[in-house]
């Protein structure tokens, strides 16, 4: 089943003689479920492409589905909604609030949401990431690795439609960089979630379902890896 659909995107940055093209003419549809890596050198696209998609980045031209629902379409608080509920973004800088603790980092997309947090779901996250001790620690109370831990907490604690990491592991040494991939894949498996990555590091891409290669703003390469 189709959860990603993506047609003739475009991104330009500037006017005139330093006008960048970032995205040109982007087509690809992703499938529920699927895990995709999105490889390419920096300046690429790659981390357009995936903004884009998360609803943080607004494209120049051309039209982003997620779940039949046209992305842009919509208004300005409507949009915050939805990135809030159908998406998880996940970046290399964790981003978390350090004057909240772990769990108030995790939960902080739910209570923006004027919404009750569903405590069973965030007793099993905290299990799932390795976290359960330390529920009460403030971000510089804990390692990078479990900075990253907690920020893949927040973002699957809204159950969104797809997950969105952007070079998750760039951070981190190669141990803690291969425990944060392994989460995501079993959170990929565990909750039939789609997992899209942007890396650099082609040992996290041959993981994946899929990987599409980004160069010069065009998709160079969409290959099936298992």
């Amino acid at each position: 089943m189709e959860l990603l659909k993506i047609e003739n995107l475009r991104k330009v940055y500037g006017k005139g003689e330093e006008q960048v093209t970032a995205l040109d003419n982007v087509t690809l549809s992703v499938e529920k479920g699927e895990f995709v890596a999105i490889i390419g050198a920096s300046g690429s696209g790659k981390s357009t492409l995936l903004h884009i998609i998360g609803g943080v980045d607004v494209p120049t031209s051309g039209k982003v589905f997620l779940d039949r629902q046209d992305v842009y379409a919509q208004k300005s608080e409507k949009l915050a909604i939805f990135r809030r509920r159908q998406v998880g973004l996940i970046y290399q800088f964790y981003n978390l609030i350090p004057t909240l603790n772990v769990v108030e980092n995790i939960t902080l997309p739910v209570l923006m949401d004027k919404r009750e947090v569903n405590k069973e779901r965030l007793e099993e996250l905290l299990r799932l990431l390795g976290l359960a001790g330390r529920r009460n620690h403030l971000p510089n109370q804990l390692s990078g690795g479990q900075q990253q831990r907690v920020s893949i907490g927040r973002a699957l604690m809204n159950a969104p439609a797809v997950m969105l990491a952007d070079e998750p592991t760039g951070n981190l040494d190669s141990q803690n960089g291969q425990e944060i991939i392994h989460l995501l894949k079993t959170s990929n498996k565990k909750y039939g979630q789609t997992l899209i990555i942007v890396t650099h590091d082609e040992n996290i891409a041959l993981q994946a379902d899929r990987i599409i290669g980004i160069s010069d703003g065009k998709i160079s390469r969409d290959e099936r890896v298992r």
